[in-house]
């Protein structure tokens, strides 16, 4: 009987050392929700580098040129998936980017606001229009879907009703000319580390123009908010009680007020943040283009969107990271620069894109599974 017992009880050691050495770091590796899309990445990089023209796609110039479309997106994105993650969506973030814009515009050149001034209106107005958003759905319990889809319409509609209005036409020109605090612009609109990249192109590691000066004089502006952004999202989503917070809001968002998370403080809050993020690439495009436009932003929500899919945030909610909708925003930008620079017609890009979509939502799905060690993927 005791040798009974004594096989018996290793063989249950067994079992669990077994199980113990399936939860190795590949195993835990592969369970990162951003795994699938990380996969993708590397796989769109092997492809472009196999195509004419892959060169002039990876020199510094066409690296920055992508990873700057990749950072317009990306910063919509984070925000994006933070709220995927607590179970809503924000249709009207295109929206409030044109509109956002606009905003700046008026409160510049036609209320003789200081650039910060128009900027921090901008803002106001954002956290106004994601708060709206937010009461509305905890409220009224309406699908987030639904609700933004209607802000959507209207602050389209405001953009251009208001702009017409008040101009004439539907774009506001010539908004950084003569402004009192063009340091301001900088903040959105420039380079860091000129130095460094003047250095380098003294010394002939880069190509420089005539004159001397790189063709590439410095890191964008952009690139450096995006980076900014995914950092601190990523610190509250995976560090605080906030970030645990979210992920409860879209698990299960009646247990989790059993419990005691604030549920709807929580997404009130997020739908804040997307707006917020669409004010920022709003102020970001306005300062580089000097101009505000109400069609900017146009379709943008569903970038943000699929970006934040591709990187395996599931729409659902509970269940993703930040650091996957950086991975589709990166996905995103080289599918699109690589088809200009690999001499693909670019009216293929959204064909492009839907496959990748298609094939980032399988991925994901058959590692998580596998992952779990489920049998098929749900």
């Amino acid at each position: 009987m005791a040798e009974v017992g004594t096989t018996g009880s290793s063989k249950r050691r067994g079992e669990a050392d077994e199980r113990l050495a399936a939860a190795g770091w590949l195993t835990r590796l592969l369970r990162r929700p951003e795994a699938g899309a990380a996969s993708g990445l590397v796989a769109t990089i092997i492809i472009f580098a196999l195509l004419p023209g892959a060169s002039a796609l990876y020199s510094l110039q066409g690296s920055l040129t992508f990873l700057t479309l990749s950072a317009e997106l990306g910063i919509i994105a984070t925000a994006a998936a933070l709220l995927i993650i607590a179970g809503e969506f924000d249709l009207s973030v295109g929206s409030m980017i044109g509109f956002a814009g606009v905003v700046i515009g008026l409160t510049v050149r036609h209320l003789d606001f200081p650039l910060w001034g128009g900027i921090l209106s901008a803002f106001a107005v954002a956290i106004a229009v994601g708060w709206f958003n937010g009461f509305v759905v905890v409220r009224t319990r309406l699908p987030s879907f639904i609700v933004t889809l209607a802000t959507l319409f209207i602050l389209r509609g405001l953009s251009v009703a208001i702009t017409r209005a008040v101009t004439g036409r539907t774009q506001i020109p010539y908004i950084l000319d003569d402004v009192p605090d063009p340091g301001t612009a900088s903040l959105f609109n420039g380079n860091v580390l000129t130095g460094l990249f003047q250095w380098m192109g003294d010394l002939g590691w880069i190509a420089t123009r005539s004159d001397g000066v790189p063709f590439v004089p410095g890191i964008p502006m952009s690139i450096v908010w995006w980076i900014g952004v995914t950092v601190v999202a990523a610190y509250v989503l995976t560090q605080t009680r906030f970030g645990n917070w979210i992920y409860a809001a879209g698990g299960d968002p009646e247990v989790a007020r059993n419990v005691g998370v604030p549920v709807s403080r929580v997404k009130i809050i997020l739908f804040i943040g997307t707006a917020c993020s669409a004010t920022l690439l709003a102020t970001i495009q306005v300062m580089d283009a000097g101009s505000a436009d109400t069609l900017r932003g146009l379709l943008k929500e569903f970038e943000a969107i699929i970006a934040a899919v591709i990187g395996g945030v599931l729409l659902t909610g509970g269940y993703g990271t930040v650091y996957g909708a950086m991975f589709g925003a990166l996905i995103f930008g080289l599918v699109q620069m690589g088809i200009f620079f690999t001499g693909i017609d670019t009216d293929w890009f959204k064909v492009f894109l839907g496959i990748v979509i298609l094939i980032a939502v399988l991925v994901n799905n058959y590692i998580r599974a596998k992952a779990l060690g489920e049998g098929t993927a749900r």
